[in-house]
């Protein structure tokens, strides 16, 4: 009797060590797929600037990053990635695209490294999609897509009478606005506490909150001020928290 006392113990301790091994896994994983992720951002931020020099620096650091992760997950996926099919061609692929993103600055095409570089982030949003894996770094990336098209309408000589363009802008500006207040619902409250945080997602809503007027008086020189203004901050979200 005493063995199986024995034997279940064991067993006990077995899958009690296991269960925080798979989640620190994960949770592994996530903090390196976060540092190749900010440098990768900040490489992009310093190809938006024209700063080739800083630009280079940061892709080496991405590389840098990305050895590390690979290292510790090339040959064994966490459990989260276990049916993921998209994991083996991009532990494959990311290291094939910064050697090209760092070709293409190197020969004067800093457009088309940002364009690699912007690939990258998307291959990695991607990634935890398939997955089901929900952080901020991609609710930032789908409120810049948002921002994106609101920002289509960044014309002075817009005219705002048309109700199919007002009625557009309006409904842009929603999902733009939706976007935002979901990356104040995910982001960890360290982070959203945090007065840089709070500073870009509550300037960017107030600056929202200024559509409506542009929109009713048909100032389009207003609506174009606002849209610059929340370039601006979504700019800096995918700089800091993308």
């Amino acid at each position: 009797m005493w063995r199986y006392t024995v034997l279940g113990a064991i067993l006990g301790l077995t899958l009690w060590t296991a269960c925080p091994a798979m989640a620190g896994d994960l949770a592994d994983f996530n903090s390196l797929m976060e540092s190749v992720a900010s440098h990768n951002r900040v490489a992009i931020g310093y190809l938006r600037t024209e700063n080739s020099d800083l630009a280079a620096l940061e892709i080496d650091r991405t590389r840098e990053a990305w050895g590390k992760l690979q290292q510790r997950f090339g040959g064994r996926r966490p459990d989260m990635f276990e049916t993921n099919r998209l994991y083996r061609n991009f532990m494959t692929g990311v290291s094939a695209r910064l050697v090209g993103a760092e070709l293409l600055l190197n020969a004067g095409r800093s457009d088309a490294a940002m364009e690699s570089l912007n690939k990258l982030r998307e291959d990695i949003s991607n990634l935890r999609k398939e997955s089901g894996i929900v952080v901020l770094a991609d609710c930032v990336r789908d409120a810049n897509t948002a921002m994106d098209a609101l920002m289509a309408y960044n014309d002075r000589t817009l005219d705002l009478s048309k109700t199919d363009i007002a009625t557009d802008i309006a409904g842009k500006a929603a999902i733009y606005g939706h976007e935002l207040k979901r990356c104040d619902d995910i982001a960890a409250e360290p982070v959203r506490s945090e007065g840089e945080f709070r500073r870009l997602i509550d300037g960017a809503q107030l600056s929202l909150s200024l559509i409506p007027k542009a929109i009713a008086t048909r100032d389009a020189d207003l609506l174009h001020r606002v849209l610059i203004e929340l370039r601006s901050f979504d700019n800096l979200l995918a700089f800091r928290f993308g």
